[in-house]
């Protein structure tokens, strides 16, 4: 869907070249919509060498076992999304540990997909009843009888190998204060 009046002042958007690109842009004011973008989050919590896993109950994905996780809200950092995401779908305790893996998939809303090993706390895992209807944790041999989604089997593989790097991993302290920023770093 495209843009068609200011988020701003409510006037129509035209197109408009905006350094070699062609963006809508109001007629009346100074807005300019930069495009449609979403950020989502994927939790890899890993106990007793077992990945959490969730069976999505609604599309997409309806029916396909996958690594919890959804997308980051307007005010909400991304550390708190992803805990947020795996309590409320599996009802698992977890921290994040580092990044990863990234997604990058250009397409008419723009998605970013950040991966992160999470170190697991407490939960057993329970389905939430609206966006999954079974949870729990799995080993590979038990993953291969399941009808697991093929990028959850790339983020398994890729959680369950041995890493040279940390990955990136929260900055607690970075050497200056950037309140409300969620920060990342190579060790």
């Amino acid at each position: 869907m495209e843009a068609k009046f200011c988020l701003t002042c409510g006037s129509a958007l035209e197109k408009r070249n905006m350094d070699g690109t062609v963006r809508m842009a109001c007629t009346a004011c100074s807005f300019v919509h930069w495009g449609n973008y979403s950020v989502g989050v994927g939790a890899l919590v890993v106990k007793e060498e077992k990945i959490l896993l969730v069976r999505r109950a609604q599309e997409p994905g309806k029916g396909y076992w996958t690594n919890p996780g959804g997308y980051i809200e307007q005010h909400e950092l991304i550390e708190e999304t992803i805990q947020r995401e795996v309590l409320e779908e599996a009802g698992v305790e977890a921290v994040i540990k580092s990044v990863v893996a990234v997604r990058d998939q250009p397409r008419s809303i723009h998605n970013v997909y950040i991966a992160f090993s999470m170190d697991y706390v407490s939960g057993d895992p329970i389905p939430d009843g609206v966006e999954v209807d079974a949870a729990g944790f799995f080993s590979i041999e038990e993953m291969a009888t399941m009808n697991v989604a093929g990028f959850t089997k790339w983020l398994v593989h890729i959680a369950l190998q041995p890493h040279t790097s940390e990955g990136l991993t929260p900055d607690k302290y970075p050497i200056v204060p950037l309140d409300g920023y969620g920060l990342f770093r190579a060790n």
